[in-house]
């Protein structure tokens, strides 16, 4: 799965994210990726219910073409670019 298309999917599934995905580890292990999510969503939710969120996102795709997903999650104001 191409990671402009994991963005696309988080972003729409989550109000107002700013995803930005890219390849994880070996460029050439396509189901490796590593994700920063921004969100207002995030605000005052512990980090478990964030990661959730972006898997709820992701829905099937976590099982069939994602392997592995490094995620960093953010509410707006804790994020630093």
């Amino acid at each position: 799965m191409e990671p402009a298309e994991v963005e696309r999917l988080i972003e729409n599934g989550i109000e107002d994210a700013d995803a930005t995905v890219r390849r994880a580890r070996d460029e050439h292990d396509d189901d490796h990726l590593a994700a920063t999510v921004v969100s207002p969503a995030f605000e005052d939710l512990p980090l478990v219910q964030q990661h959730q969120l972006v898997y709820d996102a992701l829905g099937d795709h976590m099982t069939t073409d994602i392997h592995a997903l490094e995620l960093s999650t953010y509410a707006p104001d804790e994020y630093e670019e």
